[in-house]
């Protein structure tokens, strides 16, 4: 059987292979009608030659059909081979096809993380964690990273805490990159198994520990676990200084199901530590900690230093790796005078030394790497009496180039190297730092580096002997003192790139300076083997490394160090003294550039346990017929560790202890007589017991007035305040308490109690005010009811009134969104401090109000959102310290949420004109003034205008003349976002003055007519008719709220008016403005007739735009812009007024005004996680005074900004590895007596991945 068929047949004149895209075919029956004529196109069909209509059989149809279909593959199959010969239609940049998505676990648990990327060339993979690359290769244990058909994975093994990151997976190809963020939360709580609630206890635990360098050392702890259950082991997991410790050649763990141990192999200083065991449960986790100190070897050669410690490698590439190293607490009989690297290829035995001359800086740049290769270094220290023992080894390094991910298209020319940069500069040798161009060929490049001399155009190779195949290279041949600049260019096969920018002057010597000496030391009784150091953190000091403790015995020359690993704290227990010796202690503070000084020694202190003193003032605060409530105070001295509860005594002691200083004994016998003692309990021990208390009768208290408070402490103790608190009588009288009344007295014999208030407060608590510095007080509260003042409580004091070094205030702040915030910092945290935040005394607990965020020694406090609901008293509180405390009041009228820098001030200017003006310390681009005159709301127009400068922060408003009815109040009222401030002038009108002196007129009666003329809101007239009796010297003066004014008449033979001009004038005063200087004189009252000339070198003064003079209200002025050397000398004001003349002198020989000479540049472009270092050359006479600022805010010395001013001339700024949020406008301010100027410079931050993403 056959099928009839129509088939349009498509015969071309040219070659199939020369571009045909599309072969389609469509098939239909010819009783349908339809005819398959469609979407058959050619890329070169000129010509449609014949169309015939067959017949055929439905084999010969399916036979023709397998053929077009095979035809058709081939032309696929040829067009993707043309496509290949087309690489710009291939390549394409990597994209994510699949994301990872974040997933949070339990820890214990495993974490695998996928991703599906295209992109052509294949895209190279790498995975972060926090920003830092993970080298699966260096802990297989922990990371394992899979890549198979574009599909690729990160797993992530036994989390614990320290894996809780983001990880960022970045692909890369020759046509660009692309990263994508997945955020992996690890939760450390624990939860019951099939209803089994586990209880862990450790038990036989190892002590604080001591080894010796070489030797092994065994820790071990027995753990119960209960209840047993079958085939469950807990994880067991150990830590050295709070970082997880894993299986290695010097680290090995054992868990036998009860017993935990760690054992340390040949032990170095590297392993001294505070090591911690935790064992974790479904239930929960317990810990274990103690300190495992380890002593240095014995040395070969009496008087070498002991061996560096702490030996890492940084920032490795193809023939260069940075070493860095610790220097050791020893440093033998002389200062260390070096350090020797040493290099051994991994898989050999050999060590060759790196430098031949010893490298005083605790890092140093190793050049000379064979690319591919893994190397391990080690430190050896050198002093006059030899050369140390080296290093433990650091871990293998590979040199390879982090950027070479991917190898660049083959016979590129490569482009110019960019952002050359010195990172580092030590009079020893300089550090090179560029970004390789982003085409470099197949074979990839070589680096050329030039150098040039300071002043010179004359260009030198710097590694001709040396090929440089990665972008960084350390410079040794430099002549210390002297500037260079650097230029490098590069090339392969294909060419030679151009030169790149150039690097500003670089003076060869140290940029880090040696840190200074940490504060006295302070050394507490700890236990009968131990003592507690505390010391003062080194100010100023970059980069620091940590601390070295070292004590000797009283009378002894021989210093011993306490720890061979340095701390970073400010706080050490030193261990292993021998109990009863008296140790004199010291501390030095360490970073690369070498050791600082040793602190002042401490007081000698008698090792034993620091048992604290004996409480002391047992009394009975309420009776009852079956219990007695008891109080105390607390010991004075707590033995250098925290109070942790109270034993009480009466006839059998009580088991447990209490934690405040009040008890409830219960279970007592009426009408029986007790007596009470109290002992104190600390980490030490238990106190003695305190003296008896008076035999107090178990009687119900039937007495109407209440009993005495308790718990009187103090807070925020200053120089002239304290704020006192106490709590209220535990037993109330007959009737509610309803006020009390503080009492105070100087702590010495013979003072008298006084109240501190006539009224009762209701409050329970007081801010005592008009304190002496430097004097002692004591305090006690009375209760009151209705019936009457109760009993006194006991005495708390003396307390010192003194402010104590670093102490701060709260600051409210604004910040440019608008949101209101407290700020409270402190300088002396210990360890366990925390912020306390109260309102009104009490501790916070709604959090609906107020947002606390606390990063290190600073606590912000945030309005949520502001209202009266938040006004009142906010005080923070700093535990374990020495009664760190502050408050801020908020009051609805009294505080601004807004910070005026001045408060608004008037100034009257030439012609009559007046400006009303004041200064805004912060705001945001939203805020808005309104002006307000007498509760009204004026505008801009013809009498006011205003302005508000939102550069400098000041705001104005002008007036052309003041009227009588112009008396009133102004105020500018601010509103930024949540916070409003406001301030106010009040204007009550010029105060009074004589218009016309007092003189005299014979009147036609031939009288003498003694007569003035005066203002007080308008003109008067005075007179007085005289005789020759009352001959003499007359005087009227006048006075009221605005201000006053005299004038005198000598009525005499000598018949003279004396208006005593030199009474109204004061001496020539100096004060500096950003512009120059102003000498001026001030003048009870102007007249218009007064004449007013100075005079320079006894020499008239010319008017320029230089120097100016003229008066404004009642100041005589003398403007000098720009004083030069020509502008010293003497200055005399000459001022007449036709009846009287005074002359006035102001000498300003050898004097000089405030001015930044030079140093600094306009512009600063770093790269992000750089080092930005800058110093001002100033000048001024007195030495004038420095202070930074940065967009309008005073910068202060921190560990973020490093601020120096070194020999009254250069003042320098450092910041380390700056971010994007220090770019802004900066300025460097100087001032004296004489003049203020600033030299400003603006710094911008960025990050190099941003701006090739713009390119």
């Amino acid at each position: 059987m056959s099928f009839n068929r129509v088939c349009c047949l498509f015969v071309r004149s040219h070659e199939f292979a020369r571009g045909l895209v599309e072969v389609q075919e469509e098939v239909k029956e010819e009783g349908v009608g339809h005819v398959a004529m469609r979407n058959l196109f050619s890329l070169e069909t000129s010509s449609m030659e014949t169309i015939t209509v067959e017949k055929k059989s439905r084999k010969r149809h399916i036979r023709e059909s397998a053929d077009r279909l095979e035809l058709s593959k081939k032309v696929e199959e040829r067009a993707e081979f043309r496509k290949k010969q087309n690489s710009d239609n291939l390549t394409h940049p990597p994209e994510f096809i699949v994301r990872p998505r974040g997933q949070t676990v339990w820890e214990g648990k495993t974490v695998k993380l996928h991703c599906t990327v295209s992109g052509w060339p294949k895209p190279r993979i790498a995975w972060y964690k926090n920003n830092v690359v993970i080298d699966e290769k260096a802990h297989p244990d922990k990371y394992t990273a899979e890549s198979n058909y574009n599909m690729h994975s990160l797993e992530i093994k036994s989390c614990d805490f320290l894996d809780t990151a983001q990880y960022r997976v970045s692909a890369l190809n020759i046509k660009g990159e692309s990263s994508s963020v997945a955020t992996v939360v690890i939760k450390n709580g624990f939860c019951s198994e099939h209803g089994v609630t586990f209880e862990t206890a450790i038990i036989d635990s190892f002590e604080v520990a001591f080894g010796r360098e070489g030797e092994t050392l065994s820790l071990g702890c027995t753990v119960i676990v209960y209840p047993t259950v079958k085939r469950y082991q807990p994880d067991v997991l150990w830590y050295r200084d709070g970082k997880a410790l894993a299986e290695s050649k010097w680290v090995h763990t054992h868990w036998s199901g009860e017993k935990a141990t760690l054992t340390l192999v040949h032990l170095n200083k590297e392993d001294e530590g505070l090591y911690t065991l935790r064992v974790n449960t479904k239930s929960g986790f317990q810990s274990y900690s103690a300190y495992v100190f380890v002593r240095d070897e014995e040395v070969e050669l009496e008087g070498v230093p002991v061996a560096p410690l702490d030996v890492c490698c940084h920032d490795a590439n193809k023939d260069y790796v940075v070493v860095t190293w610790k220097q050791p607490a020893v440093e033998g009989s002389s200062s260390i005078l070096g350090y020797f690297i040493d290099r051994c290829e991994v898989g050999h035995h050999h060590w060759a030394q790196c430098n031949d001359t010893p490298v005083k800086y605790a890092r140093f740049p190793v050049t000379g790497l064979i690319e591919g290769r893994s190397y391990t270094f080690r430190v050896r220290a050198i002093n006059r009496a030899g050369v140390s023992r080296p290093s433990r080894a650091s871990d293998p390094v590979i040199a390879i180039d982090p950027h070479d991910r991917i190898s660049p298209l083959l016979g590129v020319v490569p482009g110019e190297p960019t952002d050359l940069v010195v990172t580092e500069a030590t009079k020893n040798y300089v550090v090179l730092a560029w970004s390789p161009p982003a085409q470099r060929g197949h074979e990839g490049v070589v680096y050329l580096v030039e150098k040039c001399v300071a002043g010179s155009e004359c260009w030198q190779r710097a590694n001709t002997g040396m090929p440089v195949k990665s972008p960084r290279f350390a410079l040794f041949d430099l002549a210390e003192g002297k500037s260079y600049s650097f230029r490098v260019r590069c090339c392969n096969s294909a060419g030679m790139s151009e030169l790149s920018s150039a690097t500003g002057d670089i003076t060869v010597g140290d940029m880090l300076d040696l840190p200074a000496a940490p504060g006295p030391a302070v050394a507490t009784r700890n236990t009968d083997t131990s003592v507690v150091v505390s010391w003062g953190a080194s100010k100023d000091v970059k980069h620091l490394v940590g601390y070295y403790i070292n004590y000797t015995v009283a009378g002894s020359d021989v210093w011993t160090p306490a720890n061979n690993k340095p701390v970073k704290g400010t706080r050490f227990v030193c261990h292993g003294l021998n109990t009863g010796e008296s140790c004199v202690f010291r501390v030095k503070a360490v970073n690369a550039a070498g050791y600082s000084h040793s602190s002042l020694e401490s007081e000698a202190v008698v090792v034993k346990a620091a048992i604290p003193d004996v409480p002391s003032g047992v009394h009975l605060m309420e009776a009852a017929r079956d219990y007695m409530v008891l109080a105390w105070r607390e010991p004075a001295v707590t033995g250098g560790a925290d109070i942790r509860g109270y034993f009480v005594d009466y006839r059998t002691v009580k088991g447990g202890a209490v934690t405040c200083t009040s008890y409830k004994a219960e279970n007592l016998k009426e009408n029986l007589f007790y007596q009470f003692q109290v002992r104190a309990i600390n980490m030490a021990g238990v106190s003695e017991a305190s003296l008896p208390s008076a035999a107090l009768e178990c009687k119900e208290w039937t007495i109407a007035k209440p009993g005495a408070p308790h718990d009187l402490h103090v807070l925020e103790v200053r120089d002239s305040s304290l704020v006192l608190l106490w709590e209220p009588p535990t037993f109330d009288g007959r009737t509610p308490v309803n006020g009390f009344y503080v009492d105070i007295k100087e702590a010495v014999a013979g003072e008298d109690w006084k109240g501190v208030h006539e009224k009762a407060t209701k409050l329970k608590y007081m801010k005592v005010n008009g304190l002496i510095a430097g004097r002692s007080y004591v305090f006690r509260v009375r209760a009151q009811n209705l019936a009457g003042v109760g009993k006194t409580s006991a005495v708390l004091g003396p307390v010192l009134a003194l402010t104590m070094p670093g102490t701060h205030e709260i600051i409210l702040d604004v910040d440019d969104d608008g949101v209101i915030s407290m700020i409270f910092e402190c300088s002396e945290m210990a360890e366990g401090s925390e912020f306390i935040w109260s309102k009104n005394y009490k501790t916070l607990t709604d959090t609906s109000r107020l947002t606390i965020v606390t990063e290190g020694g600073k606590s912000r406090a945030i309005f949520n959102a502001p209202s009266l609901e938040d006004l009142g008293i906010f005080s923070c509180e700093v535990t374990n310290t020495v009664g760190v405390s502050a408050s801020y009041t908020l009051t609805e009228a009294g505080e601004s949420l807004s910070h005026f820098a001045t408060q608004m001030a008037m100034e009257l200017l030439e012609k009559g004109r007046v400006r009303f003006w004041t200064q805004v310390e912060k705001f945001t681009t939203g805020c808005h003034v309104d002006y307000v005159f007498n509760d009204a709301i004026v505008e801009n127009g013809e009498k006011y205008q205003m302005n508000f400068d939102k550069n400098s922060g000041i705001i104005e408003m002008f007036m052309d003349s003041l009227a009588v009815t112009d008396e009133g109040t102004f105020t500018f009222n601010l509103v930024d976002g949540k916070a409003k401030g406001s301030t106010s002038l009040v204007l009550i009108g010029e105060g009074p003055h004589f218009v016309d002196y007092l003189g005299f007129q014979v009147t036609p009666e031939c009288n003498v007519l003694l007569k003035a003329t005066v203002r007080f809101y308008d003109n008067r007239v005075l007179s007085m008719t005289l005789s020759k009796k009352d001959a003499g010297v007359y005087e009227v003066k006048l006075k009221d709220a605005r201000g006053k004014d005299k004038s005198m008449f000598n009525l005499t033979e000598a018949g003279t008016a004396t208006p005593l001009l030199c009474s109204r004038t004061t001496y020539i005063s100096v004060k500096s403005t950003e512009h120059g200087i102003v000498l001026y004189s001030l003048i009870t009252y102007h007249m218009e007739d007064l004449q007013v000339g100075w005079l320079h070198k006894e020499a008239k003064i010319a008017h320029s735009d230089r120097v100016q003079c003229g008066v404004t209200g009642e100041q005589l002025w003398l403007k000098v812009n720009e004083p030069t050397e020509k502008d010293k000398g003497k200055y005399t004001i000459n001022i007449c007024d036709g009846k009287d003349g005074v002359k006035r002198f102001c000498d300003l020989s050898g004097q000089d005004r405030a001015r930044v000479v030079g140093g600094l540049p306009d512009v600063v472009t770093i790269q992000e996680g750089k080092s930005l270092n800058l110093t001002g050359n100033v000048w001024g006479d007195p030495a004038p005074e420095v202070t930074w600022m940065k967009n309008d805010r005073e910068l202060v010395s921190d560990e973020r900004y490093a601020l120096k001013f070194e020999h009254g001339k250069f003042a320098s700024i450092t910041i380390a590895a700056v971010t994007t949020t220090d770019s802004g406008k900066y300025a460097l301010l100087v001032k004296n007596k004489y003049g203020t100027e600033a030299g400003e410079f603006t710094v911008s931050v960025y990050i190099p991945e941003e701006e090739k993403k713009k390119e």
